[in-house]
């Protein structure tokens, strides 16, 4: 075999003496909800407006058991989803979790990202979380995707980050000089990595971070397997991060957690310093931010194939013939306090509740101005804060 083969095989075997993620089965829609699976939050996150359709296609490229896959079933009525994994295991479990929970709209696949192109047709979003890194050739795996993604269409991608996984690099590599021989026996690696944390001093470092990060997750094996016995794993920089993206041919639209980004976060007591710190580029403040901040673990972005129009809400007469609508994923509704998208508190004005009570997808934004004493600068506002989609006329 090759080596991409091997390595491919080894990947399989974990995650078949492993299924991963092992989130319990459920015999009804799964709760809550992850706005980056959601196509009309996602769309909107990535252009500013709602999308003309909603019957998309929709691919989950290394679907594992199918946890992100029973979410984009659910968070997308009209869509269609294709799972697929390399781990017959895994997919065992995805398919039974989806039936049990009505996801009735997928089908799965056994297939490695490599062979993506044996699908037929293009897909309108591409999910592929924690893939990428456990594969032999990440830019042979990102392209392949990117050949699959339709014009106008959305990639979700997320990967490891080596700052913020030093310490868990470190056990990697302790945990698979102790095994000698026996590496690639996940059950011995498991059983190796416990008891190496049950031994070393509380005030180990490695065991310090394990116990801050992920000691609740990693009480279940297949985390603690997936974390720190995978055979093949690459993690990745700001500047590692781009080559891969300009590898995709595709457009980088933003991390999904823009907030981190933000470098007066870190620098907002020292205003000279984010004033020259303006002369960088947008990649160069990347790096500088994750410098600043080593707790990166993963990245997590959208790509898209233009044609992908933005929108502008600057002018006035576009804005007030928009049609406005809720964001999907809101949580606590209607309310002056609720959560967002991104399952933060948000407080609204008595004006601002008003104006969200009266989205109701055919209201204009004139129409509801009439009824509702607020600005345009505070409908901008709910807009640049995603709780309202914009369709415009």
């Amino acid at each position: 075999m090759s080596d991409s083969q091997t390595v491919s095989a080894a990947v399989a075997k974990l995650y078949n003496t492993y299924p991963f993620p092992p989130e319990a089965l459920l015999d009804e829609p799964p709760p809550g909800y992850n706005w980056r699976w959601n196509w009309l939050a996602a769309h909107n996150f990535c252009t500013g407006k709602k999308p003309q359709r909603q019957d998309i296609r929709i691919l989950d490229a290394g679907c594992g058991t199918g946890v992100g896959t029973e979410y984009l079933v659910h968070l997308n009525p009209q869509a269609s989803v294709v799972g697929i994994d390399l781990s017959t295991g895994a997919l065992a479990v995805a398919k039974e979790r989806c039936q049990r929970s009505g996801a009735n709209r997928v089908e799965f696949h056994h297939l490695s990202l490599f062979d993506v192109e044996q699908l037929p047709g293009e897909f309108d979003l591409i999910n592929c979380v924690g893939v990428l890194h456990h594969t032999t050739d990440p830019i042979r795996g990102i392209q392949a995707l990117a050949k699959k993604l339709a014009p106008g269409g959305l990639m979700h991608i997320f990967v490891y980050g080596e700052l913020g996984r030093w310490e868990i690099q470190l056990m990697q590599k302790a945990i698979a000089l102790i095994q000698g021989d026996k590496k690639g026996d996940y059950r011995d690696g498991v059983q190796v990595g416990r008891q190496i944390f049950a031994s070393l001093p509380e005030n180990n470092r490695i065991v310090k971070y394990d116990k801050q990060r992920w000691s609740l997750e990693n009480n279940k094996d297949e985390y603690f397997a997936d974390m720190y016995v995978h055979p093949q794993e690459i993690d990745y920089n700001t500047e590692t991060l781009f080559e891969l993206i300009d590898a995709s041919g595709l457009e980088f639209i933003g991390f999904s957690n823009p907030s981190f980004w933000d470098l007066e976060r870190l620098l907002g007591k020292a205003p000279e310093l984010v004033e020259r710190a303006k002369e960088l580029s947008d990649r160069q403040l990347y790096r500088l931010i994750e410098l600043l901040d080593p707790e990166v673990t993963h990245y997590e972005f959208f790509l898209g194939r233009p044609p992908l129009i933005k929108a502008d809400w600057t002018d006035d007469n576009a804005l007030l013939t928009a049609i406005p609508e809720l964001n999907p994923c809101i949580e606590g509704f209607p309310s002056q306090c609720f959560f967002n998208y991104d399952y933060q508190i948000v407080n609204l004005s008595v004006a601002e509740f008003e104006f969200m009570q009266r989205c109701d997808t055919h209201s204009t934004v004139a129409d509801i101005l009439v009824a509702v004493e607020l600005g345009l600068d505070e409908v901008r506002r709910l807009v640049q804060q995603q709780l309202i989609l914009l369709t415009p006329a």
